[in-house]
């Protein structure tokens, strides 16, 4: 492992056009296979979990599984709906669906009980998530009705057209990502390099890598189903760690170059970058793709294809920063000393002198607290995160449904509109039985009973029929119980539990030989989040002990592995905290334009909490990497421990820079579950990058000295020395 970076990088400094023709090859290979087999997107057979998943299991047996349905709502613009011209727009939309091969039946129009609009429902053809792809005709109809109807309101809405437009809402967020985080990128590197070809590798290879990575992704696919969120977290993980990483080894190349002072051919500085730098950014990709892995332990197709999109992107930048990129240095690196030969023929000094470790005036203030008073510093440090940990004690979960999306988006306002006149379908619970097909009279007895109990119940529509199916053979069944409170509100969960405790057993109990359960909007969220609650300890238990051996691995130390864990934890519970803090409540809404959801999405603390501990300890490699480094060469711990965070803050200040800019870039976006998710990582790689690295790290080990090393007080690992270089690497 300690070799072969040093062994592909100078393999690559000899066949450079070799190197650079075959990444982008490479990468050519992988986007053009994953098109050619395209994305195998999940079903919903691949997001069941709990009562909401088996319920679903038995109606899909049955044939009675959901359907993709749109309602189209016709109403007056104010006052009273006109009943012929209604009547004729309705008549107009029925042709004009039923003609389109997408649709496999329409409903009779019904009239809202006050008479202000009137309702078409459109079942398509196809699985219930199938809907989003084949809603556009039917839009494109209801927009032609409306033209054709000027004297009422013909809209369109439903779980295909509002999946639609969540979609085409997560494109458009993606592309205004990108107009974010590029050139700010691009200007952070320019200011780290000062120069514009150094600035552009580090995004060449960032997106290029994102490229292979959508590729293999695609191809990923047909063995991890994709849920449809892989996309934007490649971009916002790829750009991060593909620029980091290639960030790291070129700081480290133009070290050596620059303390060689043109004794070093081009070749050489790269080997001697890939003997330190190298094997650290291969030990960091390890360490994100071991965190991430902890994500398939949740059980659940959107986890498993997050960490399958993450830990593709990684590997894929960790390739690019071995492989390709040494080339590139390379190519540079003979360019800039023909300009250095030609200043020499001229009689002019070269330009090239001693690197500096310096920090600069902001980051040496705040150094100091732990150089000069490492204990004061750590205890101050660690109160402040646990201060700001706090909040996350009283994080609430909640479902992201539909009720949460966005309303720029004209389904989610017609959405309202429709559940304003149609109460009825706002939560509709679907309780399911099944049983043999001679008991069929008993479960319809025993079901048209909890409809009647419902009915009397406040937390339910009243007066109004809930819907009875069958299924062909008389095994299953399906009663469709509706609430008017949507599914995130206090009585849309009580009215689940009122079916599920109380109803159900009073209707169903007696009866032997039935299976029952219940499903809905409102049993699928909360069956999910508390499907998530129940994984956590496992994901989380082995994310802590993933990252501590990685770290003893690396560093041959269980002290600097347990104090590892211990920052990390620090660093994520901080962030968390003031995720709650602000995304919990409505007094940020106007500052970060979000709609709270008075919780936190369920998906989002355990990918973060995930997340963040494999982007934390990639900080913490390059650190102790450059600690080690001097620790090996005879440097007593206390100096080591200077000497390392003092060549190494201003890079990995400077890396950080770029990662919260790419994660703040995510604020902007419309969906409030991808803001949280940019907000948290942006927040977390700056308490990381000021706070851990810069105070809580060096004051914990001038305060352990030698201790913190194991025997010996010394270690070998992924920061052992360079290797000097051969004598015929030697230029001049």
């Amino acid at each position: 492992m300690n070799r072969l970076p040093v062994r592909i990088a100078r393999w690559s400094a000899h066949h450079t056009w070799q190197a650079i023709a075959g990444w982008l090859a490479f990468v050519v290979l992988c986007l053009g296979l994953g098109m050619a087999v395209g994305t195998d997107q999940a079903g919903s057979e691949d997001f069941r979990v709990g009562e909401a998943g088996r319920a679903e299991a038995m109606a899909a047996d049955g044939g009675l599984e959901r359907r993709p349905t749109d309602q189209v709502l016709i109403r007056a613009a104010d006052g009273r709906l006109d009943a012929a011209a209604a009547d004729a727009a309705a008549a107009d939309v029925t042709a004009r669906m039923r003609a389109l091969p997408q649709v496999e039946s329409v409903a009779a129009p019904v009239r809202s009980a006050d008479g202000t609009a009137l309702m078409v429902s459109v079942v398509l053809k196809g699985p219930e998530l199938e809907g989003r792809k084949n809603v556009g005709p039917l839009l494109e109809q209801t927009a032609q009705v409306a033209k054709s109807h000027p004297t009422v309101i013909v809209e369109e809405t439903g779980s295909p057209a509002i999946s639609k437009a969540v979609n085409d809402q997560r494109g458009e967020d993606l592309a205004l990502s990108e107009r974010i985080s590029l050139p700010v990128t691009l200007i952070t590197l320019l200011v780290v390099f000062g120069s514009v070809t150094m600035a552009g590798v580090p995004l060449l290879l960032a997106l290029t890598s994102i490229a292979a990575a959508f590729g293999l992704t695609m191809l990923a696919s047909h063995l991890v189903p994709d849920a449809g969120v892989s996309a934007n977290l490649i971009l916002l993980i790829g750009l991060a760690v593909g620029v980091d990483y290639t960030l790291f080894y070129l700081k480290r190349e133009r070290e050596e170059r620059a303390g060689a002072g043109g004794r070093l051919s081009s070749e050489a500085l790269v080997e001697l970058a890939a003997a330190t730098a190298g094997r650290a950014v291969v030990v960091s990709g390890m360490a994100v793709i071991l965190s991430t892995a902890t994500l398939y332990l949740a059980s659940d197709v959107i986890f498993s294809s997050i960490a399958t999109g993450t830990i593709l992107v990684v590997a894929v930048a960790v390739l690019s920063s071995v492989t390709v990129l040494p080339a590139l240095l390379v190519r540079i690196g003979r360019r800039t000393e023909r300009r250095a030969a030609r200043r020499a023929a001229q009689g002019r000094k070269p330009r090239g002198r001693a690197a500096k470790p310096e920090t600069g005036r902001v980051l040496d203030t705040l150094l100091s607290p732990a150089r000069k008073r490492p204990a004061l510093a750590l205890v101050l440090a660690a109160l402040a995160m646990l201060g700001l940990a706090l909040p996350a004690f009283g994080m609430k979960l909640i479902d992201p449904g539909r009720d949460t999306f966005s309303r720029d988006m004209h389904a989610m306002r017609v959405y309202d509109r429709l559940n304003d006149a149609f109460p009825e379908l706002t939560t509709q619970h679907r309780v399911v039985a099944r049983a043999d097909a001679a008991d069929a009279p008993r479960v319809k007895a025993a079901l048209a009973d909890l409809g009647r109990r419902a009915a009397a119940d406040p937390l339910f529509v009243p007066g109004h029929e809930p819907r009875l199916l069958a299924s062909a053979d008389g095994r299953v069944h399906v009663l469709e119980v509706a609430s008017p409170y949507s599914a995130n509100s206090g009585k849309g969960v009580a009215s689940l539990a009122r079916v599920r405790e109380v109803h159900l057993p009073a209707a169903l109990g007696a009866l032997d030989g039935v299976e029952s359960a219940v499903s809905g909007d409102v049993a699928r969220g909360r069956d999910y989040v508390t499907h998530e609650s129940e994984r956590l300890p496992l994901v989380v238990g082995a994310l802590l002990l993933c990252t501590f051996l990685m770290t003893v691995w690396a560093f041959r130390s269980v002290v600097i592995g347990l104090l590892g864990v211990v920052l990390n934890l620090l660093s994520a519970g901080a962030s968390l905290g003031l995720l709650v803090l602000v995304f919990q409540g409505s007094w940020a809404e106007g500052l970060l334009d979000f709609d709270s959801l008075g919780g936190i999405a369920s998906r989002v603390p355990l990918f973060l909490f995930v997340i963040l501990f494999g982007l934390s300890t990639d900080y913490q490699v390059f650190v102790l990497s450059r600690i080690k480094e001097a620790k090996d060469a005879g440097t007593p711990a206390r100096e080591a421990v200077l000497e390392g965070i003092t060549r190494s803050a201003k890079v990995v200040t400077s890396a950080a820079v770029v990662m919260v800019t790419v994660f703040a870039g995510f604020v902007a976006l419309h969906l409030t579950e991808m803001k949280q998710m940019g907000f948290c990582l942006a927040v977390a790689v700056l308490l990381d990058a000021v706070v851990v690295r810069l105070v809580l790290l060096p004051a914990a080990l001038l305060l352990l000295g030698e201790r913190a090393w194991g025997r010996g007080g010394r270690a070998r690992g992924a920061g052992t020395a360079a290797p000097t270089a051969p004598a015929h690497q030697y230029v001049g």
